[in-house]
């Protein structure tokens, strides 16, 4: 995931703003007690998340894909005092540690963590999200653009994570594994869409956002 030397990264992250305290606190729990701690969005992707979500200000946030929820804490930032967000994750086993975390925020009234499917529970969700955050299995993110794009406002903003995937995008096809095919394929067909305006950034490990048109 890092791309950047590592001296740049750290005076980055030293010219961002700090960390608020409950992610601090819920930055080294996940990298003391969770498998595969690389996962979290951390500071400056997180500071970036939140950014965006205060300038977009959406009433309403779908994320795919909650992990220990650092990253739903971080777009909750932007939310009005009558915002929602809904969290989707299928890992069951985090649903405490992250129900935890939420509870001890101020947006504890204002996330809905749901446990299950994400291709199963979208269907059913009837609201109109401002921003969609996309950061679950890479095989299933063509899938959940498709299911998540006529929920998407005019103007709306979806951001998938990962689509970088540690420069292994680079390779030739025919090295690719599932995964980096996948996200291969999802850049690729959003380049392609005519109904967005897309840019990627290069941050950790690559922000694909897109604007409804």
């Amino acid at each position: 995931m890092d791309f950047l030397p590592e001296n740049i990264a750290t005076y980055a992250e030293q010219h961002t703003g700090a960390e608020p305290e409950l992610l601090q606190k819920l930055n080294r729990e996940t990298w003391a007690k969770v498998i595969m701690p690389r996962m979290l969005s951390g500071h400056l992707q997180g500071r970036v998340l939140a950014m965006f979500s205060k300038m977009i200000k959406p009433k309403a946030i779908l994320e795919i894909g909650t992990y220990t929820g650092y990253s739903a804490l971080c777009l909750a930032e932007g939310l009005p005092s009558d915002g929602r967000l809904i969290t989707i994750d299928i890992n069951e086993e985090l649903f405490d540690m992250v129900n935890d975390f939420v509870k001890a925020s101020e947006y504890r009234d204002q996330i809905q963590i749901l446990t299950g499917d994400a291709t199963k529970l979208i269907p059913e969700i009837n609201i109109t999200f401002d921003l969609v955050f996309i950061d679950a299995d890479k095989e299933n993110y063509s899938n959940y653009y498709h299911l998540i794009f006529d929920k998407v406002c005019q103007g709306g903003i979806i951001i998938a994570d990962n689509v970088l995937w540690s420069g292994n995008i680079l390779k030739p096809i025919h090295e690719m594994d599932t995964e980096t095919l996948a996200l291969h394929e999802f850049n690729e067909m959003i380049q392609r869409d005519e109904r967005v305006e897309n840019v990627l950034f290069p941050v950790r490990d690559g922000l694909m956002v897109i604007r409804k048109k």
